[in-house]
């Protein structure tokens, strides 16, 4: 069996996410606590109690969701012994997942992730004001049927695909009466729905370029190690444990699409059978197995989880 972990975007997070795995885990309750202390800030309290308003904005949500997944990676290598560098082939995120997935392969520091995430979250939001821009998920058309509706769209504003989420769901970020334009297109060519997604920025699209901007100077003083295993990165669908390409694709990360149908199909091309999902929510699995029914999927977030995921190795 060929395994790759991925690891969830926002949208996944919940309150009372990871509660349980910290109760039942040493572990899993230190990551919560260093990723507390990196940002001063007693961001658990808010993961595991809410509320739910706290725990949805931008700039919580990330730092949140790496949090939960590396608490499951912590128990895996230090409660049972699991080592992702031995038993995954691939690792691989949505979005901030990838900054999941890059310190779950040892290529950043948890402390290091989590300060990213936070002025990443912080910056994303406020590069467009609230309400100027949005995103809109475009169901039942193919890729490039959505390339020519968000072109058509965009009327000198700005329409980009945002996420290849898999064949049949795209999703179109930019500013908001270009994005209501999108949908009415869209159900015009044939779509089965347009739905305007509830976030608070406008997404992987060049509205984001203040951030990006900002994000340069942030990573720029990080270190980042060649990541055991690779990382597919979201903006290539390809292989890459090259540090500085790594950090130059986290910085293009944030204008760029999330190839993620093209990260899956990679994978499987390389031989991957197994897709395991660390972290909140079951949002990946479900997406593998759209892309590829031969995949093999699972979830790993409570303790249930663990042991079940324990008994396959």
């Amino acid at each position: 069996m060929s395994r790759a972990f991925v690891f969830p975007g926002q949208g996944s997070q919940e309150v009372g996410m990871g509660k349980e795995l910290a109760t039942a885990f040493p572990a899993a309750k230190q990551v919560f606590e260093e990723v507390d202390d990196s940002l001063n800030q007693n961001l658990s309290n808010i993961i595991f109690n809410g509320p739910d308003e706290e725990l949805i904005l931008t700039s919580n949500a990330q730092p949140a969701l790496m949090a939960v997944s590396m608490a499951v990676i912590r128990v895996l290598e230090e409660e049972v012994g699991i080592v992702v560098s031995e038993k995954v082939r691939f690792v691989a995120g949505h979005s901030l997942g990838e900054y999941s997935a890059l310190t779950a392969a040892g290529s950043l520091a948890l402390a290091d992730s989590s300060k990213l995430l936070k002025a990443r979250g912080l910056y994303m939001q406020k590069a467009v004001p609230v309400g100027k821009g949005a995103m809109a998920a475009i169901l039942g058309l193919d890729l490039e049927s959505v390339e020519e509706i968000a072109s058509q769209a965009a009327e000198n504003m700005t329409c980009d695909v945002a996420n290849d989420n898999s064949e049949g769901q795209i999703v179109v970020s930019g500013d908001y009466e270009a994005v209501e334009r999108a949908i009415k297109l869209a159900k015009s060519e044939g779509a089965r729905r347009g739905i305007m997604l509830p976030v608070s920025a406008p997404f992987h699209c060049s509205l984001m370029r203040p951030a990006a901007e900002k994000m340069k100077i942030e990573l720029s003083s990080i270190m980042i190690k060649g990541p055991i295993p690779p990382i597919i990165a979201n903006v290539t669908a390809k292989p890459s444990d090259d540090p500085e390409e790594i950090r130059d694709q986290l910085i293009k990360q944030v204008t760029h699409r999330v190839k993620w149908r093209e990260t899956i199909l990679t994978m499987s091309d390389l031989g991957v059978t197994d897709i395991c999902e660390v972290g909140a929510g079951k949002v990946l699995a479900g997406l593998a197995r759209r892309i590829d029914k031969n995949l093999l999927t699972n979830t790993i977030s409570t303790p249930a989880e663990v042991e079940n995921f324990i008994s396959t190795i």
